[in-house]
């Protein structure tokens, strides 16, 4: 089992450059980030190298996505906006070498017909996943829940598995969020088979609530044996949001999980 640290939501507590040392103290295997640019990527690669910490995952930029906007990948109107975030991510990944790559559908853009942002889509995530392989890293995209982002074009593992086979790229795969499938109250297990061999990283949160395991409802011991018996044996991150007393009060979990994976 190898459990990453999301950095944008998990120990905000200290900067930045400071959570790769706190995410290795606290046991994590590993971290992943959103969003890593604001900091400059030569101090990235120092602090992970200092902390002997692997890089998962970063997003490429998503332009005004998280303000409510429609993002890049799927807005033909914005495709010098995308090819720069291409640029951007490609040379921040050259220096901090993460071990995939992770690109926003993003929402259908006002006076855009669904056909056009699809094909759009497809074409961004082709290119990026062809652009990306030069340097072997791996590429994703992922379905995220309605209800959180509301508008957001891939909801589903049934749209997730129709975009993979559109795009048709051996650099591509699936990013699968355990919290999105349960938010929508889909059947969470169905999704990993349906995608069985294309999940290239996962990602969990409890249900309700997006916090740590143990908050909400969901059950993770029978849906990471699925996971496993799927065939998946990439990276778990935590990608949830602390309680009030901070991160490092709420990781009873991570213990647990390796007790309990030890002994299965």
């Amino acid at each position: 089992m190898k459990v990453a640290a999301n950095l944008s939501l998990l120990f905000t507590e200290v900067p930045l450059v400071e959570r790769v040392v706190a995410a290795a103290a606290a046991g994590f295997d590993g971290v992943e980030i959103q969003f890593p640019y604001e900091l400059a990527a030569i101090r990235f690669k120092e602090a992970l190298e200092a902390a002997g910490m692997p890089l998962v995952l970063i997003n490429l930029p998503a332009g005004d996505l998280l303000r409510g906007g429609a993002g890049l990948a799927a807005v033909p109107a914005r495709q010098a906006e995308f090819d720069a975030a291409l640029q951007e991510a490609l040379s921040y990944a050259a220096m901090v070498r993460p071990a995939r790559v992770n690109v926003l559908a993003g929402r259908l853009a006002p006076g855009l017909e669904p056909e056009q942002a699809q094909a759009c889509l497809i074409s961004n995530l082709r290119k990026t996943a062809e652009a990306f392989q030069l340097l072997g890293i791996g590429v994703l995209v992922e379905a995220i829940n309605p209800i959180d982002m509301p508008g957001f074009l891939i909801n589903t593992p049934a749209q997730l598995d129709a975009l993979l086979s559109a795009v048709g790229h051996p650099n591509l795969a699936a990013q699968y969020d355990l919290y999105h499938m349960a938010r929508q109250g889909l059947d969470v297990q169905a999704g990993m088979a349906l995608l069985a061999g294309r999940i290239g990283h996962v990602q969990f949160a409890d249900n309700p609530g997006r916090g740590a395991p143990g908050t909400g409802e969901l059950q993770f011991a029978p849906l990471l044996k699925a996971l496993h018996a799927s065939g998946y044996r990439g990276w778990l991150a935590a990608e949830y949001r602390p309680g009030e007393a901070g991160t490092v009060a709420g990781l009873g979990w991570l213990s647990e999980w390796r007790m309990w994976w030890a002994r299965s």
